[in-house]
């Protein structure tokens, strides 16, 4: 028997400047979605959430909020980029190259563009990488690019779970 543990994240050594990450899988964005996020939070611009008024704006239909394309997008990279993060830096720069609309699916790539150990602290090093959302037309929907914390693989914390220990398959 073997068991499978689904990697979450990376560690310092894992990152390699120019690799690119495809997230899996995609997500379709619904009107409740948009509509929910905008009421989560507050967003109550009517672009986002009245047929009438988004009918008559320049895109001619309702856009979906940016901020939730691009928590979206960012959703999808942490799996294979931050999940094992110490810390988020920084969203250097945050683009909303098309629209999204209602219906659209949306997938997201990573590239890693620098990996550099710390000065001060010698677990740790900071990597910095670009993501980009795509509609399931390939257009770029979402570009931003981040840096993150993350800690070398000798010093990275063991994954636990509470009941770890017992033989949870022997009951």
């Amino acid at each position: 028997m073997t068991t499978h543990e689904r990697s979450f994240g990376r560690h310092l050594e894992d990152f390699v400047v120019g690799d690119i990450y495809k997230h899996w899988p995609g997500k379709t964005i619904t009107e409740a979605d948009d509509h929910l996020f905008c009421m989560i939070t507050m967003n109550h611009h009517p672009l986002h959430t009245n047929d009438w008024f988004a009918s008559r704006s320049v895109q001619g239909r309702n856009v979906v909020v940016g901020n939730l394309v691009y928590s979206l997008v960012l959703g999808m990279s942490v799996p294979d980029v931050s999940g094992a993060a110490i810390a988020n830096l920084e969203v250097e720069t945050l683009q909303h190259k098309h629209p999204t609309f209602h219906g659209d699916t949306i997938h997201a790539e990573t590239r890693v563009l620098d990996v550099a150990e710390s000065k001060s602290k010698p677990d740790r090093g900071v990597v910095t990488v670009e993501t980009k959302g795509f509609n399931q037309d390939g257009k770029e929907v979402c570009y931003f690019r981040r840096r993150v914390m993350v800690w070398k693989r000798d010093s990275a914390p063991k994954r636990e779970r509470p009941y770890d220990g017992r033989d949870v398959w022997a009951e």
